[in-house]
């Protein structure tokens, strides 16, 4: 290997100013072996080049030839395979990775150090050595001035250092002094020995005179030891001398520290005895106050709530340790104790006393809100009662068991005023519902001296068979053929929407102000946040006797917003039944009505649930909308119901459907409620169930006619069902409406052509016998030759048929076709003018058929197309 190395640098790197550093035989992996040589070479002129060289041998001789060259600056990662075992394989990644096979793990070793090294020194680059032994590169460090690249017999490569200026200037001096130096070598360094020894000399010199300093100095020092001993004598007898002065000094110390220890206590005494006073001290005024306090004017809710205030501060200072033995401070707590338990008592008992009284008040105006629509007003109570609200909130936080006994009874006390107030107000609603006295009578309500009474299970009774009358009254206006679906005008339901709403609109703000009081009052704590549902059978007894709470515990704030929504329930647990009852009514007196209810309605629970969705008036009107969409699904369903069950007429002719006339009435009621309401979706699909009802039923009683052909009854009910859907644009009903016009049109037509066939029944079952033949493979030139439709025969058919002939038949037909079709839907002049165009139609079709079967013979039709035209009119405008 040391041949090729010199003859490598010789031949190849020497005339590129190179020097060879390390090599190393090598081949690729995985293919046929061809044997080549990796090189680290260095520039001789600086600065240094540091490149990796491929070397190979010539194919045509024995000499080595430079085959492609690499900077060491773009060697990226140089990876050994495995640090732990030989392998001779390794990568090197430049623009791509070249992977190699070395002839030996030594020589790969050794390239792989010469390399790691070449970085070091020139390029102090970031080249990652990946599986490499770490002990490798330790070995590989440079630890001599000319320590060598690769070791052993490689040429070193230490870099060249210049001199500096103070160097220079020394080798100059020396060479002056020496001129004949660089001329005889031997005399210079003669005279560099002989310098040499003269240094020698002076330094031994300079030692054996450093010796006497130094027992010079050694007598100094022994000399400073007896003055230090004298100093240690002098010392030890200044300390005996105050040795008695010290023990003077710490009694006086100590006296000094029991003085300053017993004023400390004294300090700190008299600072707990004046936090007592200060803190536990409640003034002659509040006291008076809380005893005596006059609870029913302003000035003295004022000083009781003050003096309310104070008690409770003196109550929950915050005692330091050691308070709670003291005989004084267990006797003033006990006497705070006693003045709360009293004060307590006096407010529980005035405030139950104001809520009886209170109810008395209210009661007494119920008389001026009997005949109007309205609701008490409660505001004047609640301000009264909001002047309590920190004597509440006081009660709360220190005599828990009392502010609930006091809850109890104004649910109490104000669930039976509001039940009072609330049917009374229904009541009213009621009897406004059904119109006038005699009318009122008519579903159980009587009125008397501006005081209502009335009985709800008659009105449910009563109700009841008004509704059955007016179903058997509908089944007979359904015979009638009457458009109209109830015997109710569209000004009723205007009133009863007006009612309904004024309903609504006065309990939502009666709920309202009342669910603020008592958060105000009770200090009871709103969130928007969804607390955890409760069932309105829920008792609020039960409720609140669960709950476990000492004296001043406040409740959790999902406690108190299930209190505000379990209060409400049993003020106002009348609501509910007194909605679905007067939804009922509504439903009763006109099944329409339920369109109504569900728009106002969905409206109003939209309106609650944006205020706070868990409260008492966004449940319950929600429950109640369950209700009033029941009822709509069921009227919807009983239009149904009666479509399927009407009966028609043998006698008379069919007509509108009755039903197809309530379905436009509906639709156009349905679109002028539904108006931007929220519920829209409840009436879409409603549609869409009426509709796939009126057109099944519509083909039904079609089947079933017997006076009216079907095609008329399919004709004129579809058509109005596309006029009604193409007026009122429905957009969920745009298939329907296409679905009605195709039908309508498709029955028009084969009403025309099954008509037409009349007139000239002979012409028209010869023409056909005609087109049979044909049919039958016969050439239509050769039909004439048939014994049946010769010429003889056509002749005779047509002659049959002459103008006067056709006339008087088209006459019949328009009077046969006034008889089947209704006046409401004014389609006479339509279907005349769709039979003029089909009879035209076959006039032309009858005519081409002549001129084809027949051809030469001179055979025609006795009249022409404007004869047909001015048989149409004249007939038309004749009746």
């Amino acid at each position: 290997m040391t041949a090729i190395k010199h003859a490598l640098q010789r031949d190849i790197f020497t005339p590129n100013d190179e020097r060879l550093l390390s090599i190393v035989n090598v081949c690729k992996a995985g293919k046929k072996k061809k044997n080549c040589f990796l090189c680290a070479t260095v520039t001789t002129e600086r600065p240094v080049q540091v490149k990796v060289v491929k070397v190979k041998k010539s194919d045509k001789g024995d000499f080595y030839k430079r085959q492609i060259a690499w900077a060491l600056r773009d060697l990226a990662v140089v990876d050994a395979k495995d640090a732990i075992k030989e392998n001779p394989e390794f990568d090197l990644h430049f623009e791509k990775i070249y992977k190699w096979v070395a002839s030996s793990t030594a020589e790969k070793n050794a390239f792989i150090s010469c390399i790691w090294k070449l970085n070091q020194r020139y390029l102090r680059k970031k080249i990652d050595f990946v599986n490499v032994s770490s002990q490798l590169l330790e070995e590989s460090v440079p630890s001599g001035e000319n320590q060598s690249v690769t070791g052993g017999d490689e040429e070193a490569v230490d870099e060249y250092q210049e001199l500096n200026a103070r160097e220079e200037q020394d080798i100059e001096i020396m060479m002056e002094g020496c001129e004949y130096a660089i001329s005889n070598a031997e005399a210079f360094a003669e005279r560099l020995s002989r310098e040499l020894q003269v240094l020698d000399g002076a330094n031994i010199q300079s030692i054996m005179a450093s010796e006497k300093q130094v027992n010079i100095l050694m007598k100094l020092l022994d000399e400073a030891l007896k003055e230090v001993d004298q100093i240690e004598l002098k010392l030890s007898s200044y300390e005996e001398m105050l040795q008695s002065v010290k023990e003077q000094m710490d009694q006086i110390s100590e006296s000094n520290h029991l003085i300053h220890l017993s004023n400390t206590n004294n300090v700190k005494l008299l600072s707990e005895i004046e936090f007592l006073v200060n803190h536990m001290d409640l003034a002659k005024g509040h006291i008076k106050a809380l005893q005596e306090g006059d609870l029913a004017s302003s000035r003295g809710i004022e000083a009781c709530t003050n003096a309310a205030d104070a008690l409770l501060q003196c109550m929950n200072v915050a005692l330091r340790p050691g308070h709670d033995m003291l005989l004084a401070v267990k006797q003033q707590q006990q006497r705070f104790s006693d003045l709360r338990e009293h004060f307590a008592r006096r407010l529980a008992s005035h405030l139950n006393n104001v809520f009886v009284q209170q109810g008395h008040d209210q009661s007494s105006t119920l008389a001026q809100h009997s005949v109007e629509l309205t609701l008490p007003n409660h505001h004047p109570f609640h301000r009264d009662l909001l002047r309590y609200a920190k004597l509440m909130e006081w009660l709360k936080s220190t005599d828990y068991g009392k502010y609930e006994g006091l809850t109890k009874n104004y649910m109490d006390y104000l669930s039976r005023l509001y039940e009072r107030e609330i049917k009374d107000f229904f009541e009213v609603a009621k009897i406004k519902m059904t119109g006038t006295t005699k009318e009122s009578k008519k579903f159980g309500l009587h009125g008397s001296s501006g005081k209502l009474t009335g009985s709800t299970s008659s009105l449910n009774k009563l109700s009841v068979q008004s509704s059955g009358n007016r179903r058997s009254q509908s089944s007979s206006l359904l015979d009638m053929g009457n458009m109209s679906a109830s015997d109710l005008d569209v000004a009723d339901r205007t009133k009863f929407d007006k009612i309904f709403e004024q309903v609504l609109s006065e309990l939502e703000p009666l709920c309202l102000a009342e669910q603020d009081f008592i958060s105000k009052f009770f200090k009871l704590q709103q969130h928007q946040s969804m607390p955890g549902t409760m069932t309105e059978a829920e008792d609020l007894d039960g409720g609140t006797s669960s709950r476990q709470h000492n004296a001043g515990t406040p409740l959790p704030v999902s406690s108190e917003k299930d209190m505000i929504r379990q209060m409400m329930i049993k003020i106002f647990r009348c609501i509910e039944p007194e909605l679905n009852n007067l939804i009922a009514l509504g439903d009763k007196i006109d099944s329409f009505n339920s369109l109504y209810m569900l728009v106002k309605m969905s409206h109003h629970v939209w309106t609650a649930q944006n205020v706070d969705p868990a409260s008492f008036l966004s449940t319950t009107l929600g429950n109640v909308l369950v209700t009033v969409k029941r009822n709509f699904d069921k009227c919807i369903s009983n239009q149904i119901r009666q479509m399927e069950e009407v009966k028609i007429s043998k006698k008379s002719k069919v007509g509108i459907l009755p039903f197809v006339a309530e379905f436009e009435e509906f639709a156009g009621l349905a679109e002028s409620i539904f108006k931007n309401a929220e519920r829209r979706g409840d009436l879409d699909k409603a549609y869409t169930k009426l509709i796939r009802g009126v057109f099944v039923n519509v083909e039904k009683v079609a089947n079933e006619s017997q006076k009216t052909p079907r095609d008329v009854v399919m004709m004129e009910n579809f058509h109005h069902i596309f006029a009604t859907l193409s007026r009122l644009k429905i957009s969920c009903l745009e298939a329907e409406k296409k679905e009605a016009k195709q039908k309508y049109t498709d029955h028009l037509q084969s009403y025309v052509i099954y008509s037409l066939g009349q007139p000239l029944e002979k012409l028209n079952h010869f023409f056909e016998g005609v087109e049979a033949r044909v049919a039958q493979g016969i050439r239509e030139e050769e039909v004439s030759y048939q014994l049946a439709f010769n010429k003889q025969e056509l002749r005779k058919v047509i002659k049959e048929y002459p103008g006067k002939e056709v006339k008087k038949g088209l006459d019949n037909l328009y009077k046969k076709v006034d008889k089947h079709l209704c006046e409401e839907e004014n389609l006479l002049q339509v279907v005349w003018h769709s039979m003029q165009d089909e009879f035209i139609r076959q006039y032309k079709h009858f005519e081409g058929l002549i001129a084809r079967c027949y051809p030469g013979s001179g055979v025609t039709m006795e009249f022409t197309i404007q004869d047909i035209l001015d048989y149409c009119s004249s007939i038309a405008q004749s009746h």
